[in-house]
C-alpha cells in the first residue's frame, strides 16, 4: 500500500484530539503532572479566540503527529515570527523521516507568511530533537536565557502591584 501523507489544519472539532497530542508529548517529555488544559479551554483560546493553531501531518488519513504554533513580533526584524510551541509524532512513526516533514510544512506556513524568523525551544536533555534542528541550519539561541512566571507568582505580583509596593 502507497502512503499518502498530508496536512490538515485543525478544527474546533478536534479539541478532544489536540487534548489528546498535548498529553502524549507531556508525557514524553516527563511532564504530565504539569498539564491543566482541557477541552474547553482548547476550543476557547484556539479557536474563539485563535491565540494559536495547531496542524496534523496524517498518514493515510489517520493523525500521526501535530504541530502547535502562533506568531509573535519582532521589534528588530519588524516582521511577525512563526513560534512552534510543540511538534509531536506518535513513538512508532518517529525515525520514518515524518518529523521532518511536518517541520517542513511548518517553514512554508513561515515562508508564505512572511515571517521574519521562526524560534522555539528545546528541553536540553532531548539530544535527538537537538540533532534535528541543527541539521536544519538552525542555531541555539546561547546568548539567551528563556524566563518564566508561574500563574502563582504572577498572582502574586499583581496582588502586590495593586498594593502599590513599587
Amino acid at each position: 500500500m502507497e502512503e499518502k501523507i498530508s496536512f490538515r489544519k485543525a478544527e474546533k472539532k478536534d479539541s478532544a484530539l489536540i487534548l489528546t497530542f498535548i498529553k502524549a508529548i507531556a508525557e514524553y517529555e516527563k511532564m504530565s503532572d504539569q498539564v491543566l488544559n482541557d477541552e474547553s479551554k482548547i476550543k476557547s483560546l484556539l479557536f474563539d479566540k485563535k491565540v494559536a493553531e495547531v496542524i496534523f501531518l496524517l498518514l493515510n488519513d489517520k493523525e500521526i503527529g501535530f504541530a502547535l504554533y502562533f506568531y509573535n513580533y519582532s521589534t528588530f526584524v519588524g516582521k511577525t515570527t512563526l513560534y512552534l510551541e510543540d511538534l509531536f509524532i506518535y513513538e512508532k512513526y518517529r525515525h520514518c523521516g515524518y518529523g521532518k516533514l511536518l517541520f517542513n510544512e511548518l517553514i512554508n506556513i513561515a515562508v508564505v507568511n512572511d515571517c521574519g524568523r521562526m524560534e522555539w525551544t528545546c528541553l536540553n536533555w532531548n539530544k535527538t530533537s537537538i540533532k534535528f534542528y541543527k541539521s536544519l541550519g538552525s542555531v541555539p539561541m546561547n546568548e539567551w536565557t528563556t524566563y518564566r512566571l508561574d500563574n502563582k507568582t504572577l498572582i502574586a505580583l499583581n496582588k502586590e502591584n495593586k498594593k502599590g509596593s513599587f
